[in-house]
């Protein structure tokens, strides 16, 4: 099934139509609740935590297959090469989505900050604030990124030269990376969206909402 497109922006002051300030906070309301459910809802957290796991079993694919060339053996090269297949194919479309993802962010944060840019709502800005959600988003990102730069810089300061392959470093390094971005991409985007809510305009609707006579 195809992903409806994001609410529009607000139209240009020149353009504005609406014959009332209750027109205006009604769409005001439609078009901020939605990009507010696509930023930080259920789905939303689905997609990412999704394509985060994709990203993570790909690493996991491309480990396997750095362990097994190590040996050198045909059988466990060719296995190898089938993991690293299997992994590239995973990495490939995570990164990829991941990617589309941030980007839709900015642009629904951009969108959010035009609508709220148009006066309050107090009943519908109270609504879109959800301390709840932006905190469920925060808390597991941070414990991730945590984890990613205790992988990472653990395995580092613990590996000795003789007892640690070339592959496992790659291995806990690189998945301790893979840890750290995706917490990252969370918790910044926990952020963002305090650092947007704090800032909704508590003053009167903007000028030029009203169709002119």
């Amino acid at each position: 099934m195809p992903r409806l497109p994001l609410p529009p922006p607000p139209p240009p002051p020149y353009l504005r139509s609406w014959p009332g300030r209750e027109a205006m906070l009604a769409d005001r309301a439609r078009a901020m609740e939605e990009l507010g459910r696509r930023w930080l809802g259920a789905p939303a957290a689905v997609g990412f935590w999704l394509y985060a796991a994709l990203l993570a079993v790909g690493w996991c694919c491309v480990g396997v297959a750095l362990q097994t060339f190590e040996g050198g053996v045909f059988p466990d090269v060719l296995i190898g090469g089938v993991f690293l297949l299997l992994g590239v194919g995973a990495l490939v479309p995570a990164v990829v989505l991941l990617g589309l993802g941030v980007r839709r962010d900015r642009t629904v944060r951009e969108r959010l900050r035009a609508w709220g840019e148009l006066g309050p709502d107090p009943a519908v800005d109270a609504r879109l604030r959800a301390p709840g959600r932006s905190l469920g988003w925060l808390l597991p990102s941070f414990v991730l990124a945590a984890a990613g730069l205790w992988t990472s810089l653990g395995y580092a300061a613990t590996a000795r030269p003789g007892a640690a392959t070339y592959a496992d470093a790659a291995y806990f390094i690189g998945m301790g990376f893979v840890m750290w971005v995706v917490g990252l991409l969370g918790t910044v985007k926990a952020v963002g969206h305090y650092r947007w809510a704090v800032r909704l305009p508590a003053g009167r609707p903007a000028a030029g909402y009203v169709r002119q006579p």
